[in-house]
């Protein structure tokens, strides 16, 4: 399999926007983009492949023609294909929501937990996360605050800005609120449980969205954020491009990299990588083909590629199983 052009699956909420749709080159004909799953071999909301033999297939499809050797080694510790990647543009605030580990989600309903992490692409001023709790306190405290509307009292908020970096582990109270546009490195899950929307109405639901106090309780860490997984790990500087490494553990790795020349990257044995472009255009080139790409493009380049060169002014968001 050759490098390969993703055309993700975009996804409409009530907290989406449309600057994915106006800046980011993502088709559809939804009123607005949440979401863009850029890559994604989730059931019914799978990225497909734009150009090459691939064209058109989904995510699932590409890998049962090409074999499961495109997607590495490290894919073999796990049961699903192991990551999913989205931008994500929030015009609203988020739920308040906790996602599961892996031994709670296989009991709740076969699936996977969720850890992610967050890279800050750009926001308003002002902007902020909700990241944990301002301090400890025990799940029966965290139920009233539930019961009685008083969660934004207990939260800790975090104000953020453009390049800013978060790992969320399983079991962390977290929300997106508006005026940020992100990009979203997470194990493949979709499993989130709401402690409180605001009291939003949703044409969907005819009312309220539901909420999954029982299921908060159960999995959440009534504490300050305190991620085990070091983040921000590194920077080198290169010929031509600045490499950071954002995050690296059993799950995945991703580094940011912002290139002014060439930038040389390699897909082992090992994983597959999947290039995210968050600004800027130029090319990427391996195994004898060239494809162009821009601000909102992603390519999948399979296990044991080789060296492929990334060249342009650019900032990509680079990620590995």
């Amino acid at each position: 399999m050759k490098i390969t052009k993703l055309t993700p699956f975009a996804v409409r909420t009530i907290w989406g926007g449309r600057k994915l749709i106006e800046n980011y080159n993502v088709k559809t004909d939804l009123e607005n983009c949440a979401e863009a799953w850029m890559l994604s071999c989730f059931k019914d909301f799978e990225s497909r492949a734009c150009g090459g033999e691939y064209d058109g297939m989904t995510m699932s499809e590409i890998i049962e023609k090409a074999g499961k050797g495109i997607l590495g080694k490290n894919a073999e510790n796990f049961d699903d294909f192991p990551i999913l990647i989205k931008f994500i543009d929030a015009a609203d605030d988020l739920s308040v929501q906790v996602h599961p580990d892996d031994e709670y989600a296989k009991q709740y309903n076969g699936g996977f937990g969720k850890t992610e992490c967050w890279y800050i692409m750009d926001c308003e001023p002002g902007a902020r996360i909700i990241y944990g709790f301002k301090e400890k306190i025990t799940t029966e405290e965290f139920a009233k605050a539930i019961e009685e509307n008083r969660i934004e009292d207990v939260v800790n908020y975090v104000e953020v800005k453009k390049g800013d970096f978060f790992f969320i582990e399983a079991g962390t109270l977290h929300a997106i609120c508006k005026g940020i546009l992100l990009a979203e490195v997470q194990q493949n899950s979709n499993v989130t449980f709401r402690a409180y929307d605001y009291n939003r109405f949703d044409a969907k639901c005819n009312g309220p969205r539901p909420l999954h106090v029982k299921e908060t309780l159960d999995v959440t860490k009534c504490e300050p954020p305190c991620p085990s997984i070091p983040t921000l790990t590194k920077t080198e500087k290169l010929d031509g491009a600045t490499k950071t490494e954002l995050v690296s553990f059993e799950l995945f790795s991703v580094n940011r990299v912002e290139i002014d020349g060439t930038y040389k990257g390699l897909a082992d044995e090992n994983s597959f990588v999947h290039i995210m472009v968050l600004d800027g255009c130029g090319r990427i080139s391996c195994g004898g083909v060239t494809l162009d790409i821009a601000k909102g493009d992603g390519v999948f380049v399979p296990a044991n590629a080789g060296e492929y060169a990334v060249e342009g002014k650019i900032e990509i968001l680079e990620s590995r199983v």
